[in-house]
């Protein structure tokens, strides 16, 4: 019997209603490219397996690799070892569609690591801290909404599938989970350019949330220039959606063009 490691964040789904919910709501195909991250004991890696040719999963735990290695045909599952942090998604051909269980102690980390592949994939479908998927899914102008809110938004459409309790884990965590489908937004519709530039103004929008934009901003506009963007400077970070992040960051980076090129 496998025990789950603290330090790989482990709690295993094992709520046989839960794991078809997920499944169904995945709707693999046969010829899909699909990632799992954390496969863990298999809860969602045997059902997909059975609906697709192959399979790749990503596991850093040596024993689950074992497991894995031990449980299901080589050509039929293809094994990753290592953090998936590390892991870089161009090794794998064709769309991709990325699925897992990821380890709530870095599950931030690890959406802003796949974001940076939008472009590669087709839709990713996670189970996550439930705190975390309010946050990602925001409005602006509520208690959750923040800098992964933005971060996240600007280049996926995302929407809260079902609740988990923990219950329906071992060992069951103590804090409830949800899942939640990602898909990328068409090129057409992404409103930032530089993306550097962007998550810069954002996090420090962010970084102290109670200050107005005229404080926080001050780096990247004058007062004047809030009035060009019909920006309210009274307002705070969390008043603004996406769009106006974006609008900031093009008048910024113009600003920035200019003034190098003077």
């Amino acid at each position: 019997m496998h025990v789950a490691r603290k330090r790989f964040g482990q709690n295993f789904l094992v709520d046989e209603q839960i794991i078809a919910d997920i499944i169904r709501a995945i709707h693999p195909q046969e010829n899909d490219t699909m990632i799992e991250i954390g496969p863990g004991l298999g809860a969602l890696t045997r059902p997909l397996i059975k609906q697709l040719k192959q399979l790749h999963v990503v596991e850093i735990d040596r024993d689950i690799i074992h497991r894995l290695e031990n449980d299901y045909p080589k050509g039929k599952l293809v094994i990753h070892a290592g953090d998936a942090l590390k892991f870089d998604l161009a090794e794998i051909p064709g769309m991709l569609r990325i699925v897992g269980n990821l380890p709530y102690n870095i599950s931030s980390p690890l959406l802003f690591h796949f974001s940076a592949y939008a472009a590669r994939i087709i839709d990713m479908h996670f189970m996550l801290q439930n705190e975390v998927v309010e946050r990602m899914v925001a409005e602006p102008s509520t208690p959750a909404y923040g800098r992964l809110s933005v971060m996240l938004q600007y280049r996926f459409y995302m929407e809260k599938l079902l609740d988990v309790p923990p219950e329906s884990f071992r060992p069951a965590p103590k804090v409830d989970s949800a899942i939640v489908r990602m898909i990328p937004l068409p090129l057409n519709e992404v409103l930032v350019r530089d993306e550097k530039l962007f998550a810069a103004i954002v996090a420090t929008a962010f970084g102290q949330r109670r200050k107005t934009l005229r404080n926080t901003l001050k780096s990247y506009l004058a007062e004047a220039d809030f009035e060009k963007l019909g920006i309210d400077a009274q307002l705070r970070a969390e008043n603004l959606g996406v769009a106006e992040f974006a609008r900031i960051t093009e008048f910024a980076g113009a600003a920035q063009l200019s003034v190098n090129n003077a």
